[in-house]
């Protein structure tokens, strides 16, 4: 370890936002602040000046002075307008001018003058003209940090020598013996005199924070997204045919009425035909069983072709002009695994794993086995060759259009091959979005979110009752994961039925909705099986749809009385309309004596905003109780009765208080989404 510069006196500490000491980015949105604190101190009792220096990767550095809030506490912001790269850190030094001219205004006050304190005050301003004669004007100025955004790389100017000049003359004027005592402490004192030291500060002996920091800004759909999953090859009008992306154009406005904004398709690519899996998952596929999406590649090709059945690349391409005409965006699944038919088995066997028998190993957890499936090996010894190939892949699908990726089973890659390969792309294309589909433990899943995933699926399907989605909800939004872990909450995927809504009918349907589009900012459904309340599992105990879209087409007839349509459009058009409910971390939860109630509220930033949700978990009888809701309860200062109305039912309520009562039966609405009106 080094030996620190000896008259160094300022320390600068314990930064935050900080991940790993720096080792990742802290996550934002275009237009976001980004708000910085630090502890800093000096020893004895001499002022310090702390600044948080910020930028746009290889711009020009600017400053921006910190507040003090105590206890050697400091914090101040920068915005960060475009998505991209920023950067910041902190510096600090001590200010022997403003511990001068503190002292020197205690001395006044208690009556004791002495002409040898303002001669020193005099020789630090005169040292303060020089700098300013040496240096460009608008950078010195910079150097004080007064306003935020000031540039510390700015050209020189006339500035520098009037301020220099100046600042001599003050110099003068406090060495005036001729002058009043009293006058030359009023100038020593003078917003003036401290606005150009300020500008000018001596920073030869500033301590920088030993870091610099980086923050990843994405574009606002990144933060705020609503998701709906659909298989192309189930979009047909007719029963029992094959869809097309043509006829997914054509359900394109029903999604848009639902008010998603992302369609995200799994696998578009050829599949194989070795080994392929048959009706809900049988191990031997019947001859006109399609095969499940995700065993990608046959004879057609691998990951960069399309089903031919689908349609062509160009059909593709009209597909996601179709989709940017409603403003939705397609979103592709990124399956990095192959069937046995796929090219790359046969022209590069190094990417994958040979057993002893000289067969190639497939995927498998005991006791399932997923012979249609096989891994890839990121233990290859040809791994730059596969990594290039695998970014290849993207590349391919960025250039048809597409910017959105759902990427299967990150956690099963390398980690470092995530690292390099969402860092170069974003570099390239700034606007890109990865969803990391990452069912795992959470060490694995925040390292997924560190290393550049924008958002994750979470284990939002496996929290079932309101204490755990306090606890679960207030690790994700209220500690240093929500720094750079963005949740994206499903109620239900191709993968996943749970048991509530097996069992639970369709008010846990209205409810998990309600839940996820509500506590998360980023949600999604598989659909049309959520809107229909598709529930009946595979067999008992099991997670699997009975007749799963991943192994037979579907037909779905659309608009069917009793179905969740309008109730999804409700939720998701209140998303839209309320800022409260465009971000995480304003997430509050308030008291209620039912346990079987969930209440939470969420405020935009101004505070004009305020949504207050109340949710009963219990899909099987109603549910009442006393909630801890008022203007005053979201830190509002309004004790008059107020109304809060229901976006799910246009319904008014006057409430009056600090506790109000509310009923739910699972037979109507089991939710309310209260609007606070002003």
């Amino acid at each position: 370890m080094g030996i620190p510069h000896g008259r160094r006196r300022v320390v600068v500490d314990r930064v935050f936002p900080e991940i790993d000491c720096g080792s990742f980015p802290v996550k934002r949105v275009e237009g976001d602040d980004v708000t910085v604190e630090a502890d800093a101190f000096a020893d004895g009792h001499d002022a310090v000046r702390i600044v948080l220096r910020h930028r746009r990767r290889n711009g020009r550095w600017q400053e921006t002075e910190m507040e003090a809030l105590g206890n050697d506490r400091y914090r101040a912001a920068f915005r960060v307008a475009k998505p991209g790269r920023y950067e910041y850190s902190v510096c600090g030094w001590v200010d022997h001018f403003r511990t001068w001219q503190d002292g020197l205004a205690k001395k006044h006050a208690a009556g004791v003058e002495t002409d040898v304190d303002l001669l020193i005050g005099a020789d630090l301003v005169e040292e303060a003209a020089s700098r300013a004669s040496a240096a460009p004007a608008a950078a010195s100025r910079a150097s004080g940090a007064k306003a935020a955004g000031a540039d510390v790389r700015a050209g020189t100017g006339a500035g520098a020598g009037t301020d220099a000049e100046r600042l001599k003359e003050l110099s003068a004027a406090l060495r005036n013996a001729k002058t009043l005592h009293a006058e030359r402490v009023r100038v020593a004192t003078s917003s003036e005199l401290t606005s150009l030291m300020d500008a000018y500060p001596d920073r030869s002996l500033q301590t920088d924070y030993p870091r610099t920091l980086q923050v990843k800004v994405d574009r606002e759909r990144a933060a705020f997204s609503a998701w709906y999953e659909v298989f192309p090859r189930s979009t047909s009008p007719e029963p029992g045919e094959h869809g097309t992306f043509a006829d997914l154009a054509n359900r394109l406005d029903y999604i848009a009425e639902l008010g998603f904004d992302i369609v995200y398709l799994p696998p578009i690519h050829p599949i194989g035909h070795t080994k392929r899996k048959g009706r809900n998952n049988a191990l031997e596929a019947g001859p006109h069983d399609p095969g499940s999406p995700w065993a990608i590649g046959s004879e057609e090709g691998g990951h960069t072709a399309i089903h031919p059945e689908l349609g062509s690349l160009d059909d593709f391409k009209s597909l996601v002009e179709a989709a940017n005409g409603y403003g939705m965006e397609i979103a592709l699944d990124i399956a990095f695994q192959c069937s046995p038919d796929h090219p790359w088995v046969r022209e590069h066997p190094e990417w994958f794993v040979l057993r002893p028998d000289g067969s190639v190993q497939f995927a498998e957890n005991p006791p399932k086995k997923y012979e249609d499936i096989y891994p890839i090996n990121f233990e290859t010894e040809d791994w730059e060759a596969l990594w290039q190939e695998l970014k290849d892949v993207f590349q391919h699908w960025i250039d048809a259009g597409v910017r959105v990726f759902r990427v299967d089973n990150p956690h099963t890659k390398a980690y470092g091959f995530w690292e390099w390969l969402i860092d170069d792309l974003t570099e390239r294309y700034p606007d890109l979005i990865f969803l990391a589909e990452a069912f795992t433990r959470p060490r694995r899943m925040y390292g997924l979110a560190k290393l550049g995933f924008n958002q994750s699926y979470t284990y939002f399907t496996w929290r079932n009752s309101p204490a755990e989605f306090r606890e679960y909800l207030t690790e994700l939004t209220t500690t240093e994961v929500a720094e750079y872990f963005r949740p994206n909450f499903w109620p239900n995927t191709p993968d996943i039925l749970h048991e509530d809504l097996q069992l639970g009918g369709r008010p846990a349907f209205l409810v998990r909705y309600a839940l996820a589009a509500t506590l998360s900012s980023n949600v999604g459904i598989y659909g049309p099986a959520f809107e229909k309340v598709e529930h009946t599992p595979r067999e008992e105990g099991s997670e699997e749809y009975l007749h799963s879209e991943k192994y037979e087409i579907r037909y779905w007839e659309l608009h069917q009385a009793g179905d969740l349509t309008s109730f999804i459009a409700a939720v998701n058009r209140a998303r839209r309309e309320n800022p409260a409910l465009q971000r995480n971390r304003n997430l509050r939860f308030h008291a209620v004596d039912n346990p079987n109630l969930l209440c939470y509220s969420k405020s935009s930033d101004d505070g004009k905003n305020v949504i207050f949700v109340v949710v009963n978990m219990d899909y099987h009888a109603p549910q009442a109780g006393w909630v801890e809701f008022s203007p005053a309860a979201v830190g509002l200062s309004h004790t008059a009765p107020f109304t809060v109305r229901d976006l799910l039912t246009d319904t008014a309520y006057r409430w009056d208080g600090y506790w109000n009562f509310v009923r739910l039966d699972p037979a109507g609405v089991p939710a309310h989404l209260f609007r606070l009106e002003r």
